[in-house]
């Protein structure tokens, strides 16, 4: 499925939502199994911890940890909480996509 949504990409945006804490680990092995894809080698990855307003959610400490980040290596790796509701972080969004918008 993957393969369709990822050709001639400049950037990868993954958004998780750190409210539903149960799906963490789905949404881990979906990443891994994304980033794992020789076609994708060391394009930019961004992490959108999404919901970050409400108050039974990950930290992005713990998002990290839970999708085990730190072990992606080979690009460039971001995360920010965001909350499209309350517009939490969307400028750091903006930035990250423009800066490899133009590398394309």
């Amino acid at each position: 499925m993957w393969e369709r949504y990822c050709r001639g990409v400049s950037a990868i945006v993954f958004i998780v939502d750190i409210a539903d804490i149960e799906l963490i680990p789905q949404a881990k092995e979906e990443l891994h199994d994304l980033m794992g894809r020789k076609s994708l080698a060391g394009i930019p990855l961004l992490i959108l911890g999404n919901k970050s307003d409400l108050p039974e959610k990950l930290s992005v400490d713990e998002l990290i940890d839970e999708l085990d980040l730190k072990s992606i290596r080979g690009r460039e790796v971001c995360c920010y909480g965001i909350s499209a509701k309350e517009e939490t972080n969307l400028d750091a969004v903006v930035e990250f996509l423009m800066k490899y918008a133009t590398r394309a």
